[in-house]
Order: structure tokens, then C-alpha cells, then sequence
């Protein structure tokens, strides 16, 4: 194995492995059925945010189940493109990439999270709000390590200047 992981790619890793699963099961259940999906545990906060707030239709309810689907399965494809990139050791040389889909996952799934716990205070769900802010703190730590999270630089090595020889040819001192 190489050496070269860092840990927030590590960490983005341990991310993934609970957000692919967990939202995918989440987001196949609303599009077998909308409505019944949309009102379990993890999305009920939406649902009756939804229906108490913005008097929302069937149909538009079935499209706003619909879209909340379409972000937890964007969310998982991007932690699933970071999961590849990260995998494949030339891959990882360059991670940018891998970091970049990491970004991306992070991002809409703390927007999400964080939206999800704002409508799940406003209807009075605690368990939900539980929920979604220990997934939202999740995201938001792993954002925080990869921001402060330097890139290991390479050092080049330098011939060692003799002590009469000047540096370069031209120097600023020179009139």
C-alpha cells in the first residue's frame, strides 16, 4: 500500500463508506415511492416542512421527493468518483481530482444536511434534527481538515553554492 494517503482523503474514505450505502437505500425508497419514502425517518423533516409550510400538492410533493432523491444520489455518485480516484495509486499521485470530488460530495451534502436540519427544528422533529446534525458535523469536520490540511511538499535538493562564486550571473547589487 502507499504511503502517500492524507487524512482527509482517509477521512473522506470513512465518509463514504456511510454515506454511499446509507443515502442510496435512502434515495431508492422515494423513487420506489415517492410519498412513502419522503415521509420515513431521514426525509420526513422535508416532507412535513413541505406540507405544513408551503402547502405543497400530491404531484408537487411526488417532484419535490423526486428532487431530494436526485441530490442524495449526486451526493453518492460524487463520495463514489472520489472513492475510485482515491483507490488507484496513480490516480492519487494527482489528487487533485480525488480532492475535487470530495469537495463536491462534501458541499451538497452539508447544504443538504443543513437544510434538512433547519426544516426538521421549524416542524419540531429532534430525532430527525439529530440525525441530520451529526451527518452535517461529519461533513463539515472533514471540509475543515481538508482545508487546513497542507500537501506534503517536495523538497529539491540544491548543489551547495561555493562561498566566492556569486549566485547567479546578474545581480541587483550591479549598477
Amino acid at each position: 500500500m502507499s504511503n502517500n494517503w492524507r487524512i482527509s482523503s482517509f477521512n473522506g474514505a470513512l465518509l463514504a463508506a456511510y454515506f454511499i450505502p446509507v443515502w442510496t437505500i435512502i434515495a431508492f425508497s422515494i423513487m420506489v415511492s415517492p410519498i412513502h419514502g419522503l415521509y420515513e425517518r431521514p426525509s420526513v423533516s422535508i416532507a412535513l416542512y413541505a406540507s405544513d409550510y408551503l402547502h405543497l400538492g400530491k404531484m408537487a410533493t411526488v417532484r419535490l421527493a423526486w428532487l431530494l432523491a436526485l441530490a442524495r444520489i449526486t451526493v453518492v455518485a460524487f463520495f463514489a468518483v472520489f472513492l475510485a480516484m482515491a483507490a488507484f495509486s496513480p490516480l492519487r499521485r494527482n489528487s487533485s481530482g480525488a480532492d475535487e470530488a470530495l469537495a463536491v460530495a462534501l458541499c451538497l451534502g452539508s447544504v443538504l444536511s443543513f437544510a434538512s436540519m433547519m426544516m426538521a427544528s421549524k416542524v419540531g422533529e429532534i430525532e430527525a434534527m439529530r440525525m441530520h446534525a451529526s451527518e452535517l458535523l461529519m461533513l463539515l469536520g472533514t471540509a475543515i481538515v481538508m482545508l487546513f490540511e497542507t500537501s506534503p511538499k517536495r523538497t529539491a535538493v540544491t548543489p551547495a553554492v561555493e562561498a566566492g562564486a556569486p549566485a547567479s550571473g546578474l545581480s541587483l547589487q550591479q549598477p
